[in-house]
């Protein structure tokens, strides 16, 4: 079994689908979990978003946060 060396380089990401829409049109709960401590975001997200903007999220959300392991 890998065991991560350093925190957040290595993720794990689901999608949780089929929720009611909120206000802001978000649909969908993006899931990003870090395998060495198992810190957890959850980040709100639109169902057509396209991989370059869920990039651009990671990057607001996860590494401006977390940094570039």
């Amino acid at each position: 079994m890998f065991i991560p060396e350093w925190k957040w380089d290595n993720i794990t990401m689901d999608f949780v689908s089929g929720l009611p829409r909120t206000a802001k049109g978000h649909e969908m709960i993006w899931v990003v979990v870090d395998r060495l401590t198992k810190y957890a975001h959850f980040i709100a997200i639109k169902t057509r978003m396209l991989v370059p903007k869920l990039a651009e999220v990671y990057v607001e959300q996860i590494v401006r946060l977390h940094g570039i392991p």
